[in-house]
């Protein structure tokens, strides 16, 4: 009976050093998923590789370790041998591969998909969300504070101003019709803790708007603000027609604004064609004739062209909702891989 309760006292106080993650040799390690989405990189990925490889170096002495995910989304120049490289002689990179181009987007998802850490980050692999913002990540993270610290730019110098003009219009229209608020200047580059991660794969989607959806699932952010950093090598992917296709994914996957839009658009002018009926009918009651003579036929063009013009334009935007409805009753996979590195365990 002595020795048993020698056992409790024992274990009396282990315990509070399991709660802290302490074992004999040290603190339990936590790992922390890189996610970078390629695209045609060759150029920046040695260049990204060595500024990731010195976010490792310099948490080395805490309880951190890293993976580094690339995944390469139908790259069509020597990314993809430039990422194997990279995981011959480092066994913290992992990759996948998409047998064609399926967009950023799934690049995201299929990274978060394979994360297997704590904390998890995307990151562009141009350089332009800067990897030496990620140590004060971790350290916002392990505050308890937060559950997402995410990076926004608070200028756009180097940028086109057109783009620069369309980008603020596109989130102050967006922020006006959608129920959460996406931050004006908002990068996909963010750390968040694995219960983030899992209510952001939980929505399977298709046709994904990521800044959207982080705005969505709610939790607790920080929000880090940057200059803007241009490229490091290469050429950006994203035309002005590309991000014009992608601001009007993210409206229709966010907002039925637009549909109700239309309708406000068709009550409004069935009402004004309803008093300007009624406004000819009370002129011939007075006694005056319908002007039946050449001059109003151009007015009368006119107005049949606008009316018909809104009538395709509404057309076109339940064209664009059904479309997508489409689209995901058809339950197509979000992305193919046709190579990625196995889990040890596999």
């Amino acid at each position: 009976m002595y020795q048993f309760t020698d056992f409790l006292i024992i274990i009396h106080f282990i315990e509070p050093f399991q709660f802290y993650g302490y074992t004999k040799g040290g603190y339990d390690s936590m790992l922390v998923s890189l996610i970078v989405p390629c695209y045609n990189e060759e150029e920046v990925l040695p260049i990204l590789y060595d500024a990731l490889n010195g976010v490792r170096d310099s948490l080395k002495d805490t309880d951190k370790t890293f993976e580094f995910i690339f995944v390469s989304d139908g790259s069509r120049d020597k990314t993809e041998d430039v990422i194997k490289g990279f995981a011959e002689k480092d066994p913290d990179v992992r990759y996948v591969f998409f047998s064609r181009n399926f967009g950023k987007e799934a690049a995201m998802y299929a990274g978060m998909q394979k994360a297997r850490g704590e904390y998890i980050a995307i990151l562009d692999a141009d350089m332009q969300d800067p990897p030496a913002l990620i140590p004060s990540m971790i350290a916002d993270l392990d505050s308890g504070e937060c559950d997402i610290v995410a990076a926004r730019r608070v200028t756009r110098q180097g940028e086109p101003p057109i783009r620069s003009f369309f980008a603020r219009c596109f989130y102050k229209l967006i922020n006006k019709m959608i129920d959460v608020e996406i931050a004006d200047g908002a990068r996909d580059f963010r750390l968040m803790r694995r219960q983030v991660v899992d209510a952001i794969l939980s929505l399977s989607e298709r046709q994904r708007f990521s800044k959207g959806i982080f705005a969505w699932v709610g939790f607790r952010t920080k929000w880090i603000e940057h200059e803007n950093v241009e490229r490091a090598a290469g050429e950006t992917k994203w035309s002005f027609w590309k991000l014009f296709r992608y601001a009007i994914d993210g409206i229709v996957a966010f907002t039925t604004a637009p549909l109700r839009l239309a309708t406000y658009a068709g009550f409004f002018f069935a009402f004004a064609g309803f008093a300007y009926m009624l406004y000819y009918f009370i002129k011939a009651i007075i006694g005056r004739l319908w002007d039946t003579g050449v001059a109003g036929y151009p007015s009368l063009l006119c107005f049949i062209l606008f009316i018909g013009g809104l009538v395709l334009m509404a057309l076109g935007i339940i064209g664009e909702y059904l479309g997508r409805t489409y689209i995901e009753t058809k339950a197509r996979p979000i992305y193919i891989a046709k190579e990625e590195t196995k889990d040890k365990e596999d």
